[in-house]
């Protein structure tokens, strides 16, 4: 009986792996389908295992760590979001907080059933229908994230120019340019330091990887910065979300279940990657040095990304301009998103003012 339980939770949670990896999305998006998935009957498990492989295992944010920070945090963006789902899984086990689901899934109540596509991929992807649905998806993703992304980059490009390395030393102990050795506490310091640095800067995962470049740039630790990055789960927002969805006593326990996941697995990254001398060098990681344009293989990447993102625009907003698409989000403050939509505007005079002085100076 104990061994059918325990292939049944398995199967639960690689199903729920599985499709958070497919349906990589932002964390506002990820919030309200996994609550979704757990109001139709899925597990607690198999929820926090979704909510952490749509935030954790995207390929857009793999492709913009490799930009910034490089293989070495690619592997270990995709091996720390297997190990968070794994210790998440773990202490869900050895907690077993059953009253405390119970009471979340009948504050919940039952979800309407909703009618599932079943035609055949090959007809799917022959439909005109489906590929306007894509293209709808993708610029309601880029409206979610555009803001942080800005604010994120900008922030990033304040903080290394303004900020000295000594206020870095002193957030993150032990800490410098070119330093290569952290004792276990130092480290530890590091994984609890990096989640507070990324709850005071309000944005999202995608945002926070130039300032994540930053910081392993002035010399903080491998696991500071994968707890930084994994972070994103893990901030006021998502708190108060879960709490509107489940109540506060299930949300803080799924703060304390995240926070502890993310603390485990970048330790266990560290001292991984550190095994195997695949630790990068954060001598290489300063972007004030970075050439940011040349005639390479990445210019014509960034081409065809335009061109197809040029497509799918004309999808949405000429093609299927009448086909409604609607995907559940979290809900989210009108007050905080007009907030951070002025500042990203106003990042974008700043940095446009910014291009104009450069050019003029030299």
């Amino acid at each position: 009986m104990q061994k059918t339980m325990g292939d049944k939770s398995s199967r639960s949670v690689l199903l729920g792996t599985f499709f958070g990896f497919i349906s990589s999305s932002c964390s506002f998006s990820a919030l309200a389908t996994s609550k979704s998935l757990f109001q139709k009957g899925a597990s607690f498990v198999s929820s926090i295992a979704f909510l952490l492989a749509s935030t954790n295992l995207v390929i857009e944010l793999g492709i913009i760590i490799s930009v910034f920070l490089g293989w070495q945090f690619v592997v270990g963006e995709y091996v720390g979001g297997v190990l968070l789902i794994l210790f998440s899984w773990l202490l869900i086990r050895l907690i077993r907080p059953k009253k405390m689901i119970e009471n979340a899934r009948k504050r919940l109540g039952r979800a309407s059933e909703e009618s599932v596509d079943t035609d055949p991929f090959i007809e799917q992807a022959q439909s005109t229908e489906k590929w306007i649905k894509v293209g709808k998806q993708y610029l309601m993703e880029w409206k979610m994230v555009w803001k942080d992304v800005t604010i994120g980059f900008t922030i990033a490009g304040i903080v290394a120019v303004f900020v000295p390395n000594s206020f870095f030393e002193m957030l993150f102990i032990n800490t410098g340019a070119g330093q290569t050795s952290f004792s276990f506490l130092t480290l530890l310091e590091h994984v609890v330091v990096g989640p507070i640095a990324a709850f005071l800067t309000f944005i999202g995962s995608m945002g926070n990887i130039p300032l994540a470049a930053l910081l392993f740039g002035k010399g903080i630790s491998f696991a500071g910065v994968m707890a930084f990055i994994f972070s994103d789960l893990v901030v006021f927002p998502v708190l108060r979300i879960n709490a509107k969805y489940y109540g506060w006593k299930v949300s803080l326990f799924i703060l304390f279940l995240l926070f502890t996941s993310l603390v485990a697995s970048s330790l266990l990254l560290h001292y991984g990657f550190e095994f195997f001398n695949m630790i990068p060098s954060s001598a290489d990681k300063n972007l004030m040095d970075q050439e940011h344009f040349a005639f390479d293989y990445t210019f014509f990447f960034n081409l065809a990304f335009l061109v197809i993102s040029g497509i799918l625009f004309y999808l949405a907003r000429v093609v299927g301009k009448d086909v409604s698409h609607h995907k559940e989000m979290a809900p989210k403050s009108p007050l905080l998103e007009t907030i951070l939509k002025w500042i990203a505007i106003t990042s974008y005079i700043w940095l446009t003012i910014g291009i104009g002085l450069y050019h003029f100076a030299g």
